[in-house]
């Protein structure tokens, strides 16, 4: 017998439509139904009516939703996380407030290196617990596809470790979980100064095993100022090309240095934070066809300007927004208050971020076919929202507006 669900009684119905990634115009292209109702198969959608009308079969379903009026939209799509980590860093608060910056903090042997420092010290099943409540707590903000990057091990034995916790949670978790290998997060203190040399140990004996094991779809290098240049992340990103592995590129975070401009010549699917980007790196991402991943949680954390998503969306730049969890930059994983932060200082409309949030973040890893959006043959990943329309989520903040999550045809 087949595993059906009603949810009828839906105020507002609205999703962007289609399975690519949407840009310019489009980008604030959705579809709004009023008094729409919904049927769902087996965790699949099989019809979605409007002004009234009930689905084929919808008198014979197993479960009814009554959504009581309110907005309904797919599920959230995360498209930017580091996830996996071992311990936190509340203690890098006194030395921000006295006006350290993250590159300060970093070069003193902070920052990132302290994380790996933890997370080489946890063991795989504080990784694998920790992240699971993570997930649990994202789940019931209304994500329902998550992302998560390695690169607090940047060695072999604890980067597996992380890949290996976040094939698990994909295994045992209702989220579905994308991995990405980011072992060119920073450089090690055993590697110190010889940034050349651990590049060549992460493209000649990691990027293999992680192919080797299947690990990860996609790989990231963290592109900046004291960090890895340009010709040490395209070497990275060339390795992880050759190994099957789809490319993304944290870049223009804090100091412009070329790597919106290698994202767009090497065609990776994404570029993540673009807070420095400039006007070369944007006509490069443009003809390349790469979505620019902004983290606007991350700017508030650390004071900083907000990437220029306006300007990016005039360019025909696919935007996409998540939120960046991670112990130090965003110890936030509240995907909703990324969504308040792209209507007050990204100035986009609530239907170029309910874009952002979901087809947008699903096409840039690789789920576009399945998931971001609400249609007869997508996967049922959905949320009843206890708000009338998508102008009160990006309106209301520090409240989870999140009523109902159902992942798969069912409530989470």
């Amino acid at each position: 017998m087949k595993n059906t669900l009603l949810i009828k009684n839906i105020g507002i119905l609205q999703t962007p439509v289609g399975s690519y990634s949407h840009k310019g115009e489009k980008q604030g292209e959705n579809i709004k139904m009023k008094d729409a109702a919904l049927l769902i198969e087996d965790g699949i959608i099989k019809e979605i009516c409007e002004n009234g009308k009930l689905p084929k079969g919808a008198e014979e379903v197993t479960t009814i939703i009554d959504a009581e009026g309110k907005l309904v939209t797919p599920g959230l799509v995360e498209g930017h996380t580091h996830l996996v980590f071992g311990g936190y860093r509340q203690n890098e608060i006194p030395l921000k407030l006295k006006g350290a910056t993250y590159l300060d903090i970093l070069r003193a042997g902070g920052g990132i290196l302290d994380t790996v420092r933890h997370t080489r010290q946890a063991s795989f099943e504080e990784l694998y617990n920790k992240s699971f409540d993570f997930l649990d707590e994202m789940m019931a903000l209304g994500v329902t596809t998550c992302e998560a990057k390695s690169g607090y091990g940047l060695d072999m034995e604890n980067e597996i470790k992380m890949l290996q916790a976040v094939k698990a949670l994909e295994e045992n978790h209702p989220m579905d979980m994308v991995s990405t290998f980011m072992g060119a997060h920073a450089i090690p203190d055993e590697y110190k100064d010889k940034a050349d040399a651990f590049i060549d140990l992460l493209c000649e004996e990691v990027i293999p095993e992680v192919e080797r094991q299947q690990l990860a779809e996609f790989a990231d290098v963290f592109c900046e100022d004291s960090v890895f240049n340009v010709a040490q992340s395209k070497k990275y990103l060339e390795s992880a090309k050759a190994h099957g592995l789809g490319l993304k590129i944290h870049a223009d975070e804090i100091e412009e240095i070329g790597g919106s401009e290698l994202a767009g010549e090497m065609g990776a699917i994404s570029a993540e934070h673009l807070i420095a980007i400039g006007e070369k790196g944007m006509a490069a991402m443009a003809k390349a066809g790469t979505t620019a991943m902004l983290l606007p949680a991350t700017s508030f954390y650390l004071g900083k300007t907000f990437a220029p998503a306006r300007r990016m969306i005039e360019l025909n730049i696919p935007v996409a927004i998540a939120s960046d969890f991670n112990p130090g930059s965003c110890p936030s994983l509240n995907l909703q208050f990324a969504i308040n932060l792209g209507y007050l200082r990204y100035k986009m409309t609530p239907e170029e971020i309910l874009t952002a949030v979901t087809i947008n973040p699903a096409c840039a890893i690789g789920r576009g076919d399945k998931v971001g959006t609400l249609e007869a043959g997508k996967q049922a990943d959905l949320v009843i929202w206890d708000a009338p329309n998508m102008e009160m989520l990006c309106y209301r903040f520090g409240s989870n507006l999140a009523m109902q999550v159902i992942k798969k045809g069912s409530l989470v």
